[in-house]
C-alpha cells in the first residue's frame, strides 16, 4: 500500500440506528497467528461452488518472493532486479497454466518497469471481471505482506482456475502492478491506456493489497456497494463482520479505476493504523497495536503474515470469482417470499409458538387482517417464543427479512431494557428490541440476511419479561424476500 494518502474524493456512509441494538456476532477462532488456518463453515454461502484455495500454496509463493528479495539486495522495489525476478516468477507460472500473458511497459512510472496482465480463455470479451494487486514493494524490505500477499493470493487463484477449467460466463483478467508504492503509477498508466470502450468492458475491478496482516482486520473497499457483495457474502458467512477499508481509501490501485467510472472493491487487512478494542474483541489480535507492525520495514518477511487472515482472503477471492464469472458459480435465484403464513391468518402452521402467542384478540389489533403474534404482556417473569424453519434460496442479489412490531409497555424507565424481544437466525442474534423501543403504532423492521443464502435455518423471535410492569411485543406481516 502506498504510504501517503492521495487527494481523493472520499465518501463515507454513516448510518444511525436509534431503535435497534444490533448484537455483534462472536468469532470463535483464535486471534490471528502465523500458523492458525480457519476453514469455511460447512453449508455456508461460501461452500456453494467455489474451490478451497490452499493457504499452504499461497505461502509457498510468499517464500519464493522472500527468496527473490534476499537474492536481490533485500527488496522488490519497482524497477529493481528484485521486481523483475518477481514478475518473471508470476509470468512463468501463468504461462505454464495456459494464460494469455502480456507485459505493459510503464514509461511514466517513477521507476519505469512493467505491469503484468493475464487473461484466462473463455467468457465474452466485453464482459470483464478484473482482479489486481501491486507486485512491487518498498526499498526498505522484502515487502511480503505489502504486497506479496495480494500478489500470491491472485496467483494461486489464477492457477486453481486454470486447473479446474470451468465454463466461463465472463472474461477474467488478472493484473500485477508496478510502481504502486511511488504513487499508484502502474495502474494509472494502465487505466489511461484504455479507450472508453475498453473501460466499459470492465464490469468490476477488485484490488487486494495487504491481505495477511499479522494483527489484521477484515476490511472491504466500498463494503456496502453491489460490487463488494460477493466479497462481503463470504466473510459474512464466517461471521467476521467486515468493515469499510477507511485506512486504504485512495492509497491503492483501485483508485484510478474508480476515478475512471469502473466499479471497484477489494479486501485488505490493514497497514499502520491501530486495531481498536472493539475490533480486537470480534476479530482477535492486539488492541491499540498496528494491524501490520512491520509496515514498510525490513521485518516485512514471511514471518509477518497471519495464515488465518491470508486464508480467508484467498478463499473469499475464489468465492467472488466463481460467483461473478463461472457458469454454475451462482445458482439460479428462485427468489420470492419464503416465510410461510407471515400474516398469521392461516392458523399456526408452519410456525411453532408458545401457547396463545398467535391470536386474534381484539385488545391488541393486528396490523393487517385479524391475527398477529403477541409475545409477553403479563407483567411477570415469562419467556415466549415464535419460530419457523425457512429455506433461504441461493444465488440472489438481496435477502431482506422484514416484519412489523408494535411495542407497548408499562415500564417508566428511559434507560434500562427490562423486557426484550430477540430476533435470531439459527444461533445468531440479528437484533434486539426492548421496552425502550415502545411506540404507539406498528414500526417496520428490516434486516439483511444474505449470510444465510443457500441454507435452511430457523428464524426465532424470543420475548422475555421481568417480574413486574408489562411489555407487549406484537409482531405482524413477517416476510423474507430474496431477489
Amino acid at each position: 500500500m502506498r504510504g501517503r494518502t492521495l487527494s481523493a474524493r472520499v465518501a463515507l456512509a454513516v448510518f444511525a440506528a436509534t431503535t435497534v441494538t444490533l448484537a455483534a456476532q462472536p468469532v470463535t477462532a483464535s486471534p490471528p497467528t502465523a500458523t492458525t488456518v480457519a476453514r469455511p463453515i460447512a453449508g455456508s454461502v461460501a461452500a456453494l461452488a467455489a474451490p478451497d484455495i490452499s493457504v499452504s500454496n499461497v505461502q509457498a509463493h510468499l517464500t519464493q518472493f522472500n527468496a527473490i528479495a534476499t537474492s536481490n539486495g533485500g527488496n522488490r522495489r519497482a524497477g529493481s532486479a528484485g521486481y523483475t525476478a518477481s514478475l518473471n516468477y508470476v509470468k512463468t507460472r501463468l504461462q505454464s497454466a495456459g494464460y494469455t500473458v502480456s507485459e505493459q511497459y510503464c514509461s511514466s512510472c517513477t521507476y519505469p518497469s512493467n505491469n503484468l496482465i493475464a487473461e484466462w480463455p473463455g467468457g465474452p470479451a466485453d464482459q470483464v471481471v478484473m482482479f489486481g494487486a501491486h507486485l512491487d514493494g518498498v526499498s526498505a524490505g522484502p515487502g511480503i505482506n505489502d504486497n506479496a500477499t495480494g500478489s500470491a493470493t491472485l496467483l494461486e487463484n489464477a492457477l486453481v482456475l486454470a486447473a479446474q477449467n470451468p465454463t466461463m460466463t465472463k472474461k477474467v483478467r488478472f493484473a500485477w502492478w508496478t510502481d504502486e508504492e511511488q504513487g499508484l503509477n502502474g495502474s494509472r498508466f494502465y487505466v489511461n491506456s484504455l479507450s472508453s470502450t475498453q473501460r466499459g468492458y470492465i464490469k468490476g475491478y477488485y484490488n487486494f493489497d495487504m491481505v495477511g496482516s499479522v494483527n489484521g482486520g477484515y476490511f472491504i473497499n466500498r463494503v456496502t456497494s453491489t460490487t463488494a457483495a460477493p466479497l462481503k457474502a463470504y466473510w459474512d458467512s464466517l461471521g467476521l463482520q467486515p468493515e469499510e477499508n477507511v485506512e486504504g481509501q485512495g492509497r491503492s490501485d483501485d483508485y484510478y479505476f474508480q476515478q475512471a467510472g469502473i466499479p471497484t472493491s477489494g479486501y485488505a487487512a490493514g497497514a499502520s493504523a491501530r486495531k481498536t478494542s472493539a475490533q480486537a474483541a470480534k476479530w482477535g489480535g492486539t488492541a491499540n497495536s498496528a494491524y501490520d507492525p512491520c509496515y514498510h520495514r525490513s521485518c516485512d518477511t514471511t514471518a509477518n503474515v497471519s495464515a488465518t487472515v491470508l486464508n480467508r482472503a484467498a478463499d473469499g477471492v475464489a468465492y467472488a470469482l466463481w460467483q461473478l464469472a463461472v457458469s454454475g458459480g451462482t445458482p439460479s435465484c428462485t427468489g420470492g417470499q419464503v416465510i410461510g403464513n407471515g400474516g398469521f391468518e392461516s392458523g399456526t402452521t408452519p410456525w411453532t409458538a408458545s401457547s396463545g402467542v398467535i391470536t386474534n384478540s381484539s385488545s391488541k389489533p393486528a396490523r393487517t387482517g385479524s391475527y398477529k403474534a403477541w409475545l409477553n404482556g403479563y407483567g411477570s417473569t415469562r419467556t415466549e417464543t415464535l419460530s419457523q424453519s425457512v429455506t433461504v434460496p441461493a444465488g440472489c442479489a438481496s435477502y431482506t427479512l422484514s416484519f412489523w412490531t408494535r411495542i407497548d409497555t408499562a415500564e417508566t424507565t428511559t434507560s434500562t431494557a427490562y423486557d426484550k424481544l430477540t430476533v435470531r437466525m439459527g444461533s445468531t442474534t440479528l437484533a434486539t428490541y426492548s421496552n425502550l423501543n415502545a411506540s404507539s403504532s406498528y414500526v417496520q423492521r428490516t434486516l439483511n440476511v444474505a449470510a444465510y443464502a443457500g441454507q435452511t435455518v430457523t428464524l426465532t423471535f424470543t420475548g422475555t419479561e421481568d417480574s413486574s410492569l408489562q411489555t407487549s411485543f406484537v409482531i405482524d406481516d413477517v416476510t423474507l424476500q430474496a431477489s
